[in-house]
This record gives C-alpha cells, structure tokens and sequence, in this order.
C-alpha cells in the first residue's frame, strides 16, 4: 500500500516538432463523434491549440525509445494539425504542445482521457454565451466558437429571462433542466418564482404544467382573438409575445390581455369605418356627418 504522504510527480512536457508525431494504434476512440475535423482544425487556426497531446516515445525493435513519438490521447488533435499542414497553414516542424509519458498502458491514456472529461453544465455555457454576446459577438460567431447549433445558443441565452433564484436552485440540483427551461416562457421573475412555490407544495412538476400556469392569463397566438389583430400590429402596440424556444409553442402567446382586447377594438372600428365609406353613398348615409357623430 503507497505512503499517503508521497509525493507524487507530474509526466514532463515540451514542445514536440509535428513532424516527428505520428498516431498510435493505442487510441481507444474509433468510431466518429463530435464536431467535424475540419471544425476542429479551424479553430485552432483561430484560437491555437488549447490543450496540448498525451505522447509516447516510439520504440524500435530493440526496445529502445526513438525519436519519434506516437499520441494515445489527442488523435484528433493531430489530424486537425495534420490537415492544416496540408493546407499550407502550419509548417511541418511547428513545435507541438506535449506531455510526454513513461510507464503504464498507453491505451489507458486514451480512456483515462476521453473517460474523464466532463461536458460544460448548461448554466456554465449560458453565462459563456451571455458574456460573448454583451461583447457584441453575434449568435452565429457563438455558436460556431463553440460547435453548437445556433438553437442551442438561443436556448441557453433564453436561461437569461429566468430568475436568479430559480438559476441558484438549479445549480444545486433543485430543480431539472427542462423544468428550469419552462419557466423561460415568461419574463416576469416574480410569476416564475409564485409558480415555483406552487410547484413544490405538491403541484403538478412537469414543464408542460409550469407552462400552463405561466401562460395561464395570456392569449395564445393561435387565438382567434390574437388571429383578428394580428401579431405585428399587437407589438407594434407595445405588447410582448411569451414565446418557448425549447418546444413548439404555436406562435407563442400574447402577454397583455387588455391591450389584445384594445387592438381589437380599434380594428373592428377601422373595418366599420371602411365599409361605412365603402357602402355608406349607396345606402344614402352621409359618411362625414357619421364620421363625427352626428
């Protein structure tokens, strides 16, 4: 059994020339996954390469180390740096970024590697996002930074109309991503929150069911009321649509019940006035004296 009091020591690194770099049978990763090697090669044009690759010393016949070095880990890594050298973007000797390891199994690299990594929690990537955009980057130049669809970017930048007592409770586990993802149809912290409280003395949990009663007091778009008005002339008279960018929502719904109501209104009084000027000289109706009430 190891002393808990040794010391343990870090495998050595240093910059590689890529030329002497060549990939190993050892890398347990066959099958395609993730983004593209021409994505991968791209951004690390754009931005270099982040992390550098888990080597082995290539061993001749002897059993003697060469001056070669196979990669266990970081496979595709190396085809992204071997496509921009085919591209005439990086020189065959640029030096690589590489942690050279002694001992143990290479193929262990590899899982250990792959095995190990954690994927960016949900609310990590909405605060990543939020601080590219509130630097000006568009939803695209997100999302192709981080190889996400530019749904993804929307959704997660979505997460900002949540309240940030709710965003804490998540973060603990308090409540699931989907659930956290209904109560982005409204952007009325305090509603979010009543219907949370709602929520945990027993209501019905589903987001299906925390959508119905954010939306409860609202106008679908696929109302006829909502239908009449139209959606352009409802915003145009400063209505907000609650909308789910995480389910089909139909056109979303119609936050102001009483503007909807005073919209319609006006244009059920537009339409009379019209046909009042259209029919009114053939049924014998003095349209200006109607005009103003007489």
């Amino acid at each position: 059994m190891a002393n808990a009091n040794t010391k343990i020591s870090l495998a050595a690194s240093r910059d590689i020339p890529f030329n002497l770099l060549q990939r190993s049978q050892s890398n347990v990763r066959r099958v395609k996954a993730g983004v593209s090697i021409e994505e991968l090669a791209g951004d690390i044009a754009r931005r270099g390469l982040l992390q550098g690759l888990s080597v082995r010393a290539v061993i001749d016949d002897d059993g003697n180390p060469t001056d070669r070095f196979e990669i266990p880990a970081g496979g595709r890594r190396y085809r992204a740096l071997e496509l921009l050298v085919k591209q005439k973007r990086l020189a065959k000797t640029a030096p690589v970024p590489c942690i050279v390891r002694e001992g143990g199994i290479a193929e262990e690299d590899s899982l250990a590697e792959n095995v190990q990594r954690a994927p960016l929690h949900p609310l990590d990537q909405f605060r990543a996002f939020h601080a590219l955009r509130e630097k000006g980057q568009s939803e695209e130049e997100i999302a192709a930074a981080f190889f996400v669809p530019v749904a993804v970017v929307k959704q997660r930048l979505k997460l900002a109309s949540v309240s940030p007592r709710l965003l804490d409770i998540y973060a603990e586990d308090g409540i699931a991503l989907d659930q956290l993802m209904a109560f982005t149809v409204s952007c009325d912290h305090e509603r979010q929150e009543q219907v949370f409280e709602r929520m945990s003395q027993g209501y019905d949990k589903q987001p299906y069911a925390i959508r119905r009663m954010l939306t409860e007091n609202a106008v679908r778009a696929s109302d006829r009321r909502a239908k009449f008005i139209g959606i352009d002339a409802y915003v145009e008279a400063g209505g907000t649509v609650m909308r789910d960018l995480f389910q089909g929502d139909e056109g979303g719904w119609l936050q102001d019940v009483q503007l909807v109501d005073l919209v319609r209104r006006q244009n059920i009084w537009r339409i009379s006035r019209r046909k009042l000027a259209e029919c009114g000289p053939r049924l014998g109706v003095d349209v200006r004296r109607q005009a103003c009430g007489a």
